[in-house]
């Protein structure tokens, strides 16, 4: 057996011209990649001979040296005793954060998911609290997804058998125990050390799918790896322009399993996010593919990780992608009737009607709002059983679950809540956060009188205030409002101290 490497001898290696970095105590020769890294050489000459774990992990897989590193540059295992640590100046703004830590609310306060939220604002660091909360532009849309649902009011039935409700319903085909999913978001360890894995084992408990994202911070296999039994999950693709990787990451999704393949088609390029921006995250570098060099690493996280995504995909890889996958194929990001009646010719499986919640295109619709332009249509031409219709964004409470179902939706995907449920409190909060949907979700129902899903139809809402334009009066949200995080100016340097 070759002997350790010392700290001293990979320090020695600090330069643009010898780059060696340390990650989960091996040591890695990264110099012919730098000019290929995604996230800019910057971030990785900041590490150059130094351990860079700690900044490694939030973002990348663990095999992402394996899948992408030649072999010939693994250099092997180092004696971490031996690797200088670094002292860091203390962070006041850390320590407040510690301190709020340690003064967390328990999480038998949270009472539904906006609390998950505001806790999650308090304890999350900023950087992984902008990339999470932020929206595109001025972020109208990202607002416009939740306050829709308030334009949507109920006609209950009353005297109707409500003593056994059953809100389980199929999915794709597989069985669910209540018509939500959890829907892809990047970068789940910013939020937790376990990343996705954490959403995995939720979904799990609850029967519900796991939707993996292509941006994860686990890799794909350590998520599918992590399901338990017959446990379902979907994969959500962003469509490499190379179309070998793309096909690879499909078959190989289908040959572990997966259930349904989600296209996301509404992300050309990743939308303008301010915040995301302004907290200077954009060193923190790629997760998993290949990328331009000449993307904008100024703006932000997104823009870094995203440098791989085909501007070029169109309705004519369209029959290439049925041909590939015996998967259901889902196009995630439609937003108008007739992207949706093009998708039924062209025989895809369903849709999610989606602005990727708030994060692409700002002044695009809310996803209810198009799911109640939609319906109607494909019912005149007799078409609401030959595809099956998704939303998601701004769902908040099992109410917006159920108007969504009532207006024709199969079910509806849960991003952003579940991320802040486990940010603030791991598995437990998001355990907690897809039993109280449960819990709302039977409570709704008795109150609407639906005993079962078939039961939910547009008769029992009225979405005047939805369809007669974007002029509806909508009630304030005091929940919503406290947990929004305004979007700020520039802000002027410190007067210098004498």
């Amino acid at each position: 057996m070759s002997a350790k490497l010392t700290g001293a001898e990979v320090a020695k290696h600090n330069s643009k011209d010898s780059c060696w970095v340390i990650v989960h105590g091996k040591a890695y020769d990264v110099t012919e990649f730098l000019p290929e890294h995604p996230g800019g050489q910057k971030i990785i000459l900041k590490y150059a001979g130094k351990d860079a774990t700690e900044e490694f992990d939030p973002i990348h897989p663990r095999d992402t040296l394996d899948k992408y590193l030649d072999p010939s540059k693994h250099l092997g295992e180092v004696d971490m005793s031996t690797v200088q640590q670094e002292e860091r100046a203390e962070d006041p703004e850390e320590a407040e954060r510690q301190e709020r830590i340690k003064r967390m609310p328990p999480l038998s306060q949270c009472y539904n998911l906006l609390d998950f939220e505001a806790v999650a604002k308090r304890v999350m660091k900023k950087t992984a609290w902008a990339y999470y909360s932020s929206g595109a532009d001025d972020e109208i849309t990202m607002r416009e997804n939740h306050s829709a649902f308030h334009k949507i009011w109920f006609r209950p039935r009353i005297l109707v058998d409500v003593e056994n409700v059953d809100f389980s319903t199929t999915m794709l085909g597989t069985k669910v125990s209540i018509p939500f999913y959890v829907t892809a978001t990047a970068l789940g360890k910013l939020g937790h050390p376990e990343g996705e894995v954490v959403l995995t084992k939720g979904a799990h408990k609850h029967n519900v799918i796991q939707m993996i994202p292509t941006l994860a911070s686990c890799s794909f296999d350590e998520i599918v790896d992590a399901r338990q039994g017959n446990q379902v999950q979907w994969l959500q693709l962003y469509v490499n322009k190379d179309r070998e990787i793309t096909k690879r990451i499909v078959q190989h999704a289908e040959a572990r399993g997966c259930k349904g393949l989600f296209i996301t088609v509404d992300a050309p390029q990743l939308g303008r996010r301010e915040k995301d921006m302004r907290s200077k995250f954009n060193e923190a570098g790629s997760n998993v593919q290949e990328g331009d060099e000449s993307v904008d690493r100024s703006q932000g996280a997104a823009r870094a990780i995203s440098s791989f995504i085909d501007p070029s995909l169109s309705w004519k890889d369209i029959p290439w992608f049925l041909s590939i996958t015996k998967m259901p194929i889902v196009l995630k990001g439609v937003q108008c009737v007739e992207d949706v009646l093009r998708a039924v010719e062209m025989g895809v499986h369903g849709v999610v009607l989606s602005n990727h919640g708030g994060r692409q295109l700002d002044f695009a619709r809310s996803a209810i709002e198009v799911l109640a332009e939609v319906m109607p249509i494909l019912r005149e031409r007799g078409w609401e059983n030959k595809i099956e219709i998704y939303i998601d964004g701004g769902i908040r409470r099992a109410t917006d679950i159920i108007k969504a179902l009532c207006l024709g939706a199969k079910g509806v995907g849960i991003g952003r809540p579940f991320l802040y449920a486990m940010s603030a409190y791991g598995l437990p909060g998001v355990d907690r956060a897809m039993q109280l949907l449960k819990d709302e979700m039977e409570m709704n129902m008795r109150l609407i009188g639906a005993s079962r899903i078939e039961d939910l139809n547009p008769s029992m809402v009225d979405v005047r205030g939805l369809v007669g334009g974007h002029n509806a009066v909508v009630p304030s949200d005091t929940l919503s409002i406290g947990v929004y995080d305004q979007l700020q100016s520039p802000r002027f340097n410190e007067k210098p101290k004498l």
